[in-house]
């Protein structure tokens, strides 16, 4: 019987339940090769960083909303240099920020679920169908809605693989792996931004709440539909 991608994944969900981030990656590369990509929002380079070293020619989705925080930007260019082998690919809505807003007025404050999913879902879906898996750095401690994040589960969503390697992690483990090596960081998480999206929707979390509490603050929104 042929072994589907969705296959692949139910059977890697439990023979990598308790695998490092190193080793989700190394299967990662090993049985993807070229066809998978690392998502970043640029607020670090950890999963970069982690993903560099099991596979150096990495591609690296970002999600040119147009509406980020220059230090964002920043942080993408800054990427670019500090790991050279890596290739950028910057996954941009149909219309620009300009058009949108001609047409639809400003939909961040309006109908912020419609401009994430014209701005980062249809750009992420459209980019992914060009591999068979993608890495993300959701961590089960980010927000209630992801406490049960599974290291390799089955996108049904976009139909193919996803490898969430530091799912895992706690907070302190991710900020010793920030300071143990060195990694590039979003100069906003030191100005108390520990979760950065688009500019419009980002506020810093009260005292007490969770990280991503600061995204889409008062609408009762708390994901963009990338990861559910």
């Amino acid at each position: 019987m042929t072994t589907t991608h969705q296959d692949l994944a139910a059977r890697a969900e439990r023979e990598l339940a308790g695998a490092s981030a190193a080793q989700a990656l190394a299967w990662t590369a090993e049985t993807f090769g070229d066809e998978f990509i690392v998502a970043s929002n640029m607020q670090d380079a950890v999963l970069i960083d982690l993903a560099y070293r099991a596979k150096r020619d990495i591609d690296v989705l970002f999600l040119e909303t147009g509406y980020h925080f220059a230090e964002t930007i920043g942080t993408r260019d800054a990427v670019a240099v500090v790991y050279p082998e890596v290739r950028i690919v910057n996954a941009e809505a149909t219309q620009s920020v300009a058009d949108q807003e001609a047409e639809f007025g400003l939909l961040n404050q309006t109908n912020p679920t419609q401009c994430c999913f014209l701005r980062k879902v249809v750009p992420l879906r459209e980019t992914l169908s060009g591999y068979r898996a993608w890495v993300t750095g959701v961590r089960r401690v980010d927000a209630p809605t992801r406490a049960n994040t599974p290291i390799v589960q089955w996108d049904e969503r976009n139909g193919l693989v996803k490898v969430n390697p530091i799912a895992p992690w706690s907070d302190d483990e991710f900020t010793r792996y920030i300071a143990d090596h060195g990694i590039l960081e979003n100069p906003l998480v030191q100005e108390g931004y520990p979760s950065i999206g688009c500019k419009p929707c980002t506020a810093k979390p009260l005292p007490g709440q969770d990280a991503r509490s600061g995204r889409w603050a008062g609408t009762g929104k708390t994901e963009c539909g990338l990861h559910g």
